[in-house]
């Protein structure tokens, strides 16, 4: 059927045949020959490109893009609606350059209107977690919510850690030809996610070099952007190698000088909350003035925390109030990560062709958020959602991802000693375990089993593989984690980055307890304290996330939080301030295999039998022995 002469293409998700269409439209209704939808005229309104205000302005929209921006009543053409916020100030909406949705444990939609409020519009969504767990639907899963009128743009960038390491398998594999096949699917990919395998990109005996470098090949051919991750490269050879391999960013920087290295070798730098204060007055004390290589992310931050603390708008006033300029850290939330990504066409700024995306703020200096436009039309008051969430009911393909096809057994998590032994020599690590080498412990036997020894704060870690269907258990022991108090353990489905299933516990009863309890889940968290399951949250869909609004969710996760608080858990006193007492939710990501690690636990697979292996060399090591 033909279209009719002013009807508007669904620009829903970014095709080139419709973008032309929209483009042709737009033209003619900035010149006024076709009527707008409606105009939204401000107080103050920021250019992101040279940084100025200019008062009393007015947007106008057509469909879900500006037409036309200008004076106050200089629009030459008919707009249908009106709407005016004399008394507030218009900035570009929101971009995450890089973040996890998975992270907030919750599905697309659910995740915008809990960001939107918060001025997000836009997410370059980091696919490694999702695509972990179903590599094959992964651009299927992001444009779901988008395609059903969510208004929030989600730019997807398949994962280069699917799998993070050559010594994992399972749920996903990306090559070449996969990634090829991304970013000629949709405009909305923009490249790589972040490369985190440094290893297999230096060093061509490494097992997945190949397969990453054929990832970049593929990603450079369709123009895209190959994203960085440079945790612990902080001497100058490895930052100018890694530039030259072109990985384009960095949000791993911990120091200002890192950050400076790091500036000056031609990364675009994305910063983090937890270093922010630090870095942005030693950047300022320095003198920069050009801050169009920064970014801000929240990388990873969940439902729970966004409600506490906020998003993106978060890190810009931690920014505003280490000295930034509002107007440069508006441009580090804005423009910045749009030119970064390409992006410039769509989002970024307050210009015609984009789309209609704009933060209304009541106060610049605090960056206030009174209201937010998304798409050319209001979707939030204050911090209140009034948009549009689509309701999906998510397939079998994403919510029946937990694959073990029998129920685990306490002796599952046994380590049997030799036979005679009444100790026996064990590989230890603790969470976010940097070192070269694993510490090494005499353990006792008891029963033919080596035993957990609490008075050296050494507990059970395993990881109980979620994808073949065999439920396969690699164990050890670990150091300065997990409970104290018997018969519990913590069970999760959230482990970066392959997202098996990883459990720590006082008793091997327990650990088997609250791993077949997320079986019955099919993911998210079980706690089992003396012998009883007490609390249990749900991640329905794959195993990450939940479809439901954030306040739900956290109610859950509170409740968990109070049982956890009922149990003693260990932690290294030597290592305090990264890790802390209390429930240890950053188990999470003491799983990761990337640089800088070296020995890590993953779960038995072909790759690495034992599943104790060191990822920057490939060797493995038996855990007791």
């Amino acid at each position: 059927m033909r279209q009719a002469m002013n009807a508007i293409p669904d620009d829903l998700l970014i095709t080139a045949p419709d973008e032309v269409r929209i483009r042709q439209d737009l033209v003619l209704t900035a010149l006024g020959r076709r009527p707008a939808d409606r105009s939204l005229r401000v107080g103050r309104l920021l250019d992101v490109h040279s940084r100025t205000w200019s008062e009393d302005q007015e947007i106008v929209f057509r469909g879900r893009r500006i037409a036309w921006i200008g004076p106050a009543g200089s629009y030459p053409g008919e707009v249908r609606e009106r709407a005016h916020r004399p008394d507030l100030a218009a900035v570009p909406g929101f971009g995450e350059v890089h973040k996890h949705i998975e992270s907030s444990h919750l599905t697309p939609e659910w995740e915008a209107a809990l960001v939107l409020p918060h001025g997000n519009t836009w997410t370059c969504e980091a696919s490694h977690e999702f695509s972990n767990v179903n590599g094959a639907r992964n651009l299927e899963f992001w444009f779901e919510a988008r395609r059903r009128g969510s208004p929030l743009k989600i730019f997807p960038q398949p994962g280069s850690a699917v799998p993070p390491t050559a010594y994992e398998w399972g749920g996903g594999w990306y090559g070449h030809d996969e990634q090829a096949r991304f970013m000629s699917e949709s405009l909305m990919v923009t490249g790589l996610d972040e490369v985190m395998d440094w290893p297999a990109v230096w060093n061509p005996d490494n097992p997945s070099y190949k397969r990453l470098w054929g990832m970049i090949e593929a990603t450079f051919a369709a123009r895209g952007v190959v994203e960085g991750h440079a945790s612990g490269l902080r001497d100058l050879p490895s930052i100018n190698a890694f530039a030259a391999a072109g990985l384009a960013s960095d949000h791993e920087v911990q120091t200002p000088e890192e950050t400076w290295d790091k500036l000056t070798r031609g990364l675009f730098v994305e910063l983090r909350v937890y270093a922010m204060d630090e870095i942005v007055k030693w950047l300022l004390a320095r003198g920069l003035q050009d801050w169009s290589q920064i970014a801000f992310t929240t990388d990873d931050r969940s439902a729970s925390h966004t409600l506490e603390l906020g998003a993106s708008d978060h890190n810009a006033r931690v920014a505003i109030e280490a000295g930034l300029a509002p107007e440069i850290a508006i441009q580090c939330l804005t423009i910045n990560p749009a030119r970064h990504m390409r992006l410039t066409p769509f989002v970024g700024s307050l210009a015609p062709g984009r789309f209609g995306d704009v933060v209304l703020l009541s106060d610049i200096a605090k960056l206030t958020i009174a209201e937010v436009w998304a798409d050319g039309a209001q979707v939030s008051e204050g911090k209140r959602y009034v948009g549009q969430v689509p309701e999906i009911q998510w397939p079998d393909w994403a919510t029946k991802t937990v694959n073990i096809k029998r129920s685990i057994k306490p002796q599952d998590f046994e380590l049997r000693a030799e036979p005679g032994r009444t100790t026996m020599k064990a590989a230890v690590i603790r969470p976010f375990h940097w070192h070269p080498e694993f510490y090494t412990i005499e353990l006792p036997v008891r029963d033919g089993a080596v035993q957990r020894d609490e008075s050296e704060a050494i507990t059970k870690f395993a990881i109980v593989d979620r994808f073949s269907g065999d439920g396969r258990v690699a164990k050890m022991f670990w150091r300065g984690c997990g409970p104290r108090t018997p018969e519990t353990a913590v069970a999760c489905s959230v482990a970066h980055d392959k997202h098996n299933i990883w459990v720590v516990g006082s008793s091997d009863a327990a650990m088997a307890k609250a791993v077949n309890a997320l079986i019955e889940l099919q993911g998210g968290w079980a706690l089992v304290r003396e012998g009883e399951l007490v609390a249990t949250v749900r991640f329905e869909v794959g195993g990450l996330m939940s479809c439901r609004s954030a306040q739900e969710l956290d109610a859950e996760m509170q409740a968990l939080y109070a049982e956890g608080r009922k149990v003693d858990w260990m932690y290294e006193p030597t290592f305090r301030p990264r890790w802390y007492p209390g429930f240890p939710e950053r188990l999470m990501f003491a799983t990761l295999t990337c640089a800088p690690w070296s020995w890590v636990l993953v779960a038995p697979c072909e790759q690495a039998p034992l599943g104790f292996i060191n990822v920057q060399t490939g060797e493995a090591h038996p855990v007791v022995w």
